[in-house]
């Protein structure tokens, strides 16, 4: 057994059903717990997220970002290869269904995004004159735990920053180089020197690019998403029908063309949608604990409209491009079954949209990822250690676009279960704390009363900050 084969029979153990029951299941308790707040405040999360989008001069510094420029760091990560070849996976491995209960995860998902929101606010601190924070932070605040917090400061700087960026430098350079016959190690220098130009810039600079390319690369891709799709318009109804249907009956929506069970629709389906939008991953707290937001439960509502993006929308229209365009009969997996829908629908642009797309994916979740990672170098080493952290990063995207990934995809996830748990022990270990601010928010700041947790001007009112 080399050690490919002993990484994977551990990943097979972490992220088995446990984690996924954890994982899902953290999500539930925080539906109830939080009176299904992802309903009830839909409508204020909209009018949080998008009322400063197009307010000049709100430049990022020290003192953090815009709570737009929070989010588009935030979905710069999680808006990545899994929308892409993710989806596809899981159609393929567990059939049309697995769509559905993809819906599910994001649902429930959106009220644990809000509570890591939540500690991420309350809990940000300064670190040699800069706002930062993150699952570091609440964990050795809020839980008291030093030594869990650096074992996950730890797994995220390896599974993200060195391992999760070859992988996704890996993605760009077969895009490119497939449909524009580059070598992918010119690919990987020239990305890494666009990565080093935004980085080498800081946080001001991150927000800056983030806060452009996002938008842009959403609108790239739901745009030619919506071509394809109404363009085979007769197929819409029955492709909604083969995901409803086919996650209580997998072979009858496909009349056995995948021959998938409901426990691998569930499976499936949970699970991609789960790594999609990172939530109670850990992650994207980094981008959100910077936002200069009054309120905790401010930063938490525009936290959800990350799962929605990426899992309601960028997700969705992935699986209705492949289902609309009959892709699905090609007995394709990954990638290459996305890629077939779009070529059904462009014709020979498909493979050119394909790579333009996975290009700008990528790229906006390295530079998200790089981010977490140096929050997490802070932490552990303070502005000393980011130097060595970014050269290992340029150093990781070069080297990816050139090698075979399957074991780096492989110790990247076991990273990314080591990360998952004590973010985890944290939520389910503060979650009076995080009713306690969100009550706050809704019975007293939003009707203009004296707040517990609301910002002075340039400050949160606890202690740790």
């Amino acid at each position: 057994m080399d050690l490919f084969d002993i990484v994977s029979k551990i990943n097979s153990i972490l992220w088995g059903p446990v984690m996924l029951f954890l994982l899902l299941g953290t999500g539930v308790l925080f539906t109830f717990k939080l009176r299904f707040l992802q309903i009830r405040k839909m409508k204020y999360a909209f009018k949080e997220t998008f009322k400063g989008i197009f307010k000049k001069g709100d430049r990022a510094n020290e003192d953090g970002m815009s709570s737009f420029q929070a989010l588009s760091t935030a979905i710069a990560a999680q808006v990545g290869t899994g929308n892409l070849a993710g989806v596809a996976t899981a159609i393929a491995a567990g059939g049309p269904g697995a769509i559905f209960w993809m819906w599910i995860s994001g649902f429930f998902g959106m009220s644990t995004i809000f509570a890591e929101a939540i500690l991420a606010q309350v809990y940000k601190k300064r670190v040699d004159g800069e706002v930062t924070g993150g699952p570091a932070y609440y964990i050795t605040d809020g839980l008291k735990n030093k030594y869990l917090a650096a074992f996950f400061s730890i797994a995220i700087i390896l599974a993200l920053g060195f391992m999760g960026n070859m992988v996704q430098s890996n993605s760009i350079g077969a895009a490119v180089s497939g449909a524009f016959n580059i070598n992918p190690l010119f690919v990987g220098i020239g990305v890494a020197i666009i990565v080093g130009l935004i980085i080498i810039g800081g946080i001001g600079r991150i927000a800056s690019f983030t806060e452009k390319i996002v938008p842009f690369m959403a609108i790239f891709y739901i745009l030619g998403s919506l071509i394809i799709v109404f363009s085979n318009y007769e197929n819409i109804i029955p492709a909604f029908k083969m995901i409803i249907y086919g996650a209580f009956n997998p072979m009858a929506a496909t009349g056995g063309l995948i021959g998938a069970t409901i426990k691998e629709s569930f499976r499936y389906g949970i699970a991609r949608g789960l790594f999609s939008n990172e939530a109670g991953m850990g992650s994207t707290p980094h981008a959100h604990a910077v936002a200069k937001v009054k309120h905790p439960g401010q930063q938490g509502l525009v936290a959800l409209m990350g799962v929605i993006i990426d899992t309601g929308i960028v997700c969705t229209l992935t699986a209705l491009v492949i289902l609309t365009t009959g892709s699905i009969e090609a007995g394709l997996s990954g990638a290459a079954l996305t890629q077939e829908g779009f070529m059904r629908g462009f014709g020979g642009f498909g493979s050119y949209f394909i790579a333009i797309c996975l290009f700008f994916f990528s790229l906006s979740t390295i530079i998200g990822w790089y981010f977490f990672g140096e929050s997490n170098v802070k932490f552990l080493f303070g502005k000393k250690g980011l130097g060595l952290y970014r050269a290992i990063v340029l150093l990781c995207i070069i080297v990816g676009t050139t090698m075979k990934v399957e074991l780096v995809w492989e110790l990247a996830d076991t990273f990314n279960a080591l990360m998952v748990i004590p973010n985890l022990i944290a939520l389910l270990g503060m979650t009076s704390l995080i009713v306690k601010v969100t009550n706050d928010y809704e019975n007293n700041f939003e009707k203009n009363k004296p707040s517990q947790y609301i910002n002075t001007e340039d400050k949160l009112r606890n202690p740790q900050y």
